[in-house]
């Protein structure tokens, strides 16, 4: 597993923990601010799903 991979998981949980938070607290930067990391992070995982595909 490519380290991509995993920090990119790492970014879309930590998206979606803030989004939640945002969410609740009723705060709209901080929702928008954790769908930015979601994406980020779902990105970031895909470029190493890509790099673990072009390795074998």
């Amino acid at each position: 597993m490519d380290k991509d991979r995993v920090a990119g998981l790492a970014k879309e949980i930590k998206g979606a923990v803030k989004e939640a938070v945002g969410k609740l607290v009723g705060d709209a930067k901080l929702q928008a601010e954790g769908r930015a990391g979601k994406t980020e992070g779902r990105v970031q995982n895909t470029v190493g799903g890509l790099k673990d595909s072009v390795r074998k």
